[in-house]
This record gives C-alpha cells, sequence and structure tokens, in this order.
C-alpha cells in the first residue's frame, strides 16, 4: 500500500478488525506492539478520513439463505433516486453505480420468499426508470463474506492473525432465533457496541449477551466485518466483472480468482454468466493489466464483461448521505 494519507500501521489495524472487530484497542495495541493511545487515534482518524465502520453481520451463505445479484439499467435521471431507495431497503447490503450512471448493480438476500417477489415482481417492474432488470442468483461463494479483502496485503503475519482471533466457545449449528433481532440490529449499526449498551437495546443479561454472541461468532451464523473507502488506501477503482466460463472449468476459475490480489468478492452465479466477482484497483491502467494478464490468461475463461463502478450507495449497511 502506498499512499500519502495512511501507512503500514493502518492498513494492519483494518487488517486487525477484519479478524475481530469487537477487539479491544489494548489487545490490537499489544499484538501490533504500540500503544493504546495510539490504535485509538488511527481509529479515530480512519473513521473520519476513510469512513471505517465496525458491523456485525448475518451469514447468509451459512444460514442457507438465498442471495440475488440484481443488474438494473435506468434512465440516467432516475439511477441515484433508485439506487438510494434500494438502500434503505434492509434486504440490500451492496448497491453501486455503474456504467456512468445508468445501471445499479445491487445485491439482495431476500429473508422471506415474499421479500423476494416484492422487489423482483413488485416494486421494481413498476418503477418507469428502470429499463431492464437481470436477476442472478448467487450459488457459491468463492471469495468474501467473513474472509475481507485486506488480508491480501499481507500486513498481519500468520501469528499476529492467531493472537488477534477471539476465544470462541465449540460452533454449535448456525441458527438465529426470533430474540436474536434486536441484539443483531444494534450490532448491525455498531459492531463495537458495548455490552451496556447492547443491555439497553435488548433488555437482556451483559452475561446472556455475551453468550449469545460468543455462540453466533462461533456457529457462523454472524461474523464482524468492516467497511471503509478504498480510495485512501491507494484503491480508488472498481469494477464488476461478469466472467463466462466452460461448464468443466467454472470450479477451477472461481476457486483461481479468489488467489488473486485484485479480488474481493468472487461467486458463482446462475445466469447468463457463470461467475461474477468484484476487482478492486489502483487506477484503470491497473484494471487493464489484470484483465489482459492474470484473468485474460487464466484457462476456462471464455467471456469477460467489465462493468466500472462509479459510486458505491451502499456497502454493508446504509447511512443516507448528508
Amino acid at each position: 500500500m502506498k499512499t500519502d494519507t495512511f501507512d503500514l500501521l493502518d492498513l494492519q489495524l483494518l487488517s486487525a478488525l477484519e479478524v475481530d472487530g469487537r477487539a479491544p484497542f489494548s489487545r490490537i495495541a499489544a499484538v501490533l506492539g504500540v500503544s493504546d493511545q495510539t490504535i485509538a487515534r488511527r481509529y479515530r482518524r480512519l473513521c473520519a478520513e476513510a469512513g471505517l465502520r465496525v458491523v456485525v453481520l448475518r451469514d447468509a451463505v451459512r444460514l442457507g439463505e438465498d442471495q440475488w445479484m440484481l443488474r438494473l439499467r435506468c434512465a440516467p435521471d432516475g439511477a441515484t433516486v433508485i439506487a438510494e431507495a434500494l438502500a434503505r431497503r434492509p434486504d440490500t447490503y451492496w448497491i453501486a453505480l455503474a456504467s456512468g450512471g445508468t445501471e445499479i448493480a445491487c445485491i439482495t438476500r431476500p429473508r422471506s420468499p415474499g421479500d423476494h417477489d416484492d422487489l423482483l415482481l413488485g416494486k421494481l417492474p413498476r418503477t418507469p426508470s428502470v429499463v431492464e432488470i437481470r436477476a442472478q442468483q448467487l450459488l457459491h461463494r468463492f471469495y468474501g463474506g467473513p474472509v475481507g479483502w485486506l488480508p491480501k496485503f499481507r500486513a498481519l503475519s500468520d501469528e499476529q492473525r492467531a493472537a488477534l482471533r477471539p476465544d470462541l466457545p465449540e460452533p454449535g449449528p448456525p441458527r438465529l432465533e426470533p430474540e436474536d433481532a434486536p441484539l443483531l440490529a444494534a450490532l448491525e449499526r455498531d459492531g463495537r457496541a458495548t455490552y451496556p449498551e447492547l443491555r439497553r437495546a435488548t433488555g437482556r443479561s451483559e452475561s446472556a449477551i455475551k453468550r449469545r454472541l460468543s455462540a453466533l461468532l462461533a456457529s457462523g451464523a454472524v461474523y464482524t466485518d468492516i467497511e471503509y473507502d478504498c480510495g485512501p488506501l491507494g484503491h480508488p477503482k472498481a469494477a464488476i466483472l461478469w466472467i463466462t466460463t466452460s461448464p468443466g472449468a467454472l470450479d477451477s476459475v472461481g476457486r483461481t480468482l479468489a488467489t488473486h490480489d485484485e479480488i474481493a468478492f468472487a461467486s458463482a452465479t446462475a445466469g447468463p454468466s457463470h461467475i461474477v466477482v468484484t476487482a478492486v484497483v489502483r487506477d484503470t491502467a491497473a484494471l487493464y493489466a489484470y484483465l489482459s494478464g492474470p484473468l485474460g490468461h487464466l484457462e476456462g475463461v471464455q467471456h469477460v464483461e467489465a462493468t466500472p463502478l462509479l459510486r458505491r450507495v451502499k456497502q454493508l449497511t446504509y447511512r443516507p448521505a448528508r
């Protein structure tokens, strides 16, 4: 990472928070060999200048929930309004404007068949500015979710990562209960909320919250994650790549893509393309180099459509623009 704004310690802090977003600053400081005050100061600066936010999310894959990638072609004057409306829905968690502002890319995770039908068969088709809707179900995650993009910077050693991992109980089945809803709602707003804050939000005792959260994390039903702006980290450009493979090469191509440094997310899909990935790069020259180099030379790839992203509207959670 080469940037005039942030340095290796900032990247190590972000990487540490990807390992355990609720880790006390004192434990992160001890692992990184700096003071608690230094970590607290760097954390505040990353929040202010890179939009850092720690959240706790449901893992749709572990919970067996459907996920869909939507591509919406819109009239230019309607794309922003539609994207903001989608961002306010609780069943969306990644939305971006693409193709010069005429296309919206969105991942949706309907929690019931009614959610899915309401969006794809109800609201979107009746929206005048939506010209075309393409919906592709995500079939298999090759990269992403609990495994973030930052490990590809290799800012932490294996020993440091091991020291940062939380001490969790033996995993049980990944399952959510109705009474988990207030806890997860609070943690989705602030993944580092204190136990007294969570007690006030849920009405449950702190000891009960600690046990339940530990069980949920151990089972993989939920995980801690961070959202941030890649621009200040020296990687301001991103694109969605829609990749068509030969049928027999689908799995091998997906697994290989997961190892590429540029890839932040990769999933097999049902639809016109077989794999969808998000590539994060320094500039357009780096995107070209990736398309014509590692991806272009990958055996089994038959066709690639690149959709450069103009602006992210929603990452993991939604905060209205001020």
